[in-house]
């Protein structure tokens, strides 16, 4: 119960991430980055009389059903709530906080703009989640057309944004493709961060006090190879364990403790899959 609560915050707060990015950097300045919320950004410049909010809710509970109806029950229940809740969040902003632009200057607006959006959808994707909408479009035109998830999505953002160009001019419509861009690329890195992880290789003659110690006080696996000294020619024990960061530096502190002569190699893992980490 507890996890998940924690899960359903951490999506809360990535969405509203996403609410304050799209209302005080890119609707303002009428930046269509893409997704569902920039279609929105072009329909309302049209029908000014539906704010974004509500029209975000009504196209995605259009494409719920379009996805239930060509993809099953494909929808996961954080992915739902994760969807309405950014419309719900969005339309609260524009009704009782009346958001205006942070900056007019349209390069400020379109990198912070994308930075906060990207921290919010990574911290959305992190908790096994998404935001719907032109998920949904994707995975249709992948079912029966075959293309990959990641192309579909590039042609929805690509469509959307040229209508944004169309609609608000050539300037601000590459704004937006340069938004699309840079928020694809900072997703990639913030995510592969949540889940960098440390692989250490240790070669000591305490090697058995530090395995207990990863072992008992960090609650992690360790493997003991088979080495033979270079210089010595000598059979040597090699520990091999995969770490978090915050419990590798725990375990650099113990080895300077225990063995200040040890061995200590160290690369970063970008995907760690088994127990103790994720699954398969």
């Amino acid at each position: 119960m507890k996890m998940k609560l924690k899960e359903f915050s951490i999506i809360t707060l990535g969405v509203l991430l996403v609410a304050v990015a799209l209302e005080y950097f890119f609707i303002p300045n009428k930046i269509a980055a893409g997704g569902l919320t920039g279609l929105a950004i072009v329909i309302n410049h049209y029908i000014p009389f539906i704010s974004t909010g509500p029209l975000v809710l009504i196209m995605d509970l259009i494409l719920y059903a379009v996805g239930f109806m060509f993809l099953g029950r494909n929808f996961g229940v954080k992915t739902i709530y994760a969807s309405l809740s950014l419309s719900i969040i969005m339309s609260f902003i524009e009704t009782f906080l009346n958001p205006q632009a942070i900056t007019n200057d349209l390069i400020i607006a379109t990198i912070f703009g994308t930075i906060i959006t990207a921290l919010g959808m990574s911290l959305v994707f992190h908790m096994d989640s998404g935001t719907g909408g032109t998920d949904t479009i994707a995975k249709i035109l992948n079912k029966f057309f075959h293309i990959d998830i990641g192309k579909s999505l590039l042609i929805v953002d690509f469509i959307v944004t040229s209508l944004g160009a169309i609609t608000f001019g050539i300037n601000i419509g590459l704004y937006a493709l340069l938004a699309v861009i840079i928020n694809g690329i900072a997703i990639d890195n913030v995510i592969a961060g949540f889940h960098l992880c440390k692989e250490v290789t240790i070669i000591s003659t305490e090697n058995q006090k530090i395995s207990r110690f990863i072992m008992e006080e960090l609650e992690r696996g360790c493997t003991f190879l088979k080495g033979v000294g270079g210089f010595t020619g000598k059979d040597t024990e090699v520990l091999y364990a995969v770490l978090e960061r915050k419990e590798f530096i725990k375990l650099k502190q113990y080895i300077t403790e225990v063995d200040k002569k040890a061995f200590i190699s160290v690369g970063e893992v970008h995907e760690v899959m088994g127990e103790g980490f994720k699954e398969i």
